[in-house]
């Protein structure tokens, strides 16, 4: 849980870099929200609290997936390859579960040496 409150406080930090363990736990919470709220929707007949949440949480989302590219050393831009029908977002899942490069580069220094969050 505090990988996914770590995010959610840099929310809108679009630079840096993100570990791998930041990116998919944040992920993984955030799907077990959506999940929750989505059965909860059908239960009560209105998705509105699942709508509310995807759209609370798109910047935070974003700004993750951007800064988790930036540890592999590829730009931000390359969320945009998920678009292309069919392979976009298999290439883009492989980028996101890709090691991140151990030595600096032009988004920082490697996460991984820095002091951890949980």
């Amino acid at each position: 849980m505090n990988w996914y409150l770590a995010v959610l406080k840099n929310y809108a930090g679009f630079s840096g870099r993100a570990r791998r363990k930041e990116y998919w736990m944040f992920t993984l919470v955030s799907f077990v929200i959506s999940l929750v709220l989505s059965i909860l929707g059908s239960v009560i007949g209105t998705d509105i609290l699942y709508y509310l949440y995807a759209v609370a949480v798109l910047v935070p989302t974003l700004a993750v997936a951007v800064r988790r590219l930036h540890d592999t050393s590829r730009s931000g831009w390359w969320l945009l390859i998920g678009l292309v029908p069919l392979v976009g977002f298999i290439v883009l899942i492989v980028f996101l579960a890709s090691e991140g490069k151990q030595e600096a580069n032009e988004h920082g220094a490697n996460p991984k040496l820095a002091p951890q969050v949980g």
